[in-house]
């Protein structure tokens, strides 16, 4: 059996990897991939924690948060592609629309 370290080192390596990224790239669709990777390190440490616990909670509350995930992906990807078409850039240094 695998040790519950090992899933919460591997969840904290995926975590450090999605902040890296989007506090580093400048590009929306890096830093839209970040959050996800940040939200799936979130996951890995409930599933891991709910079967160390032999309590299934946990993976349903993954249920819901990967449920959640899609629906804010679909949302997200739309507006990325509505200010694609206006902006025609994908930096986010260019654009600022919402600027008051």
């Amino acid at each position: 059996m695998v040790p519950l370290q090992w899933y919460l080192m591997l969840s904290a390596a995926v975590f450090t990897i999605g902040v890296f990224g989007f506090l580093t790239r400048r590009n929306i669709i890096i830093m839209f991939m970040s959050i996800e990777l940040m939200l799936n390190a979130v996951n890995i440490s409930l599933v891991s924690f709910s079967h160390y616990l032999q309590d299934l909670r946990g993976q349903i509350l993954v249920f819901f948060i990967i449920t959640v995930a899609a629906a804010e992906a679909a949302i997200g990807l739309a507006i990325i592609i509505a200010l694609f078409r206006n902006k025609t850039t994908a930096h986010v240094d260019d654009m600022n629309e919402m600027k008051g």
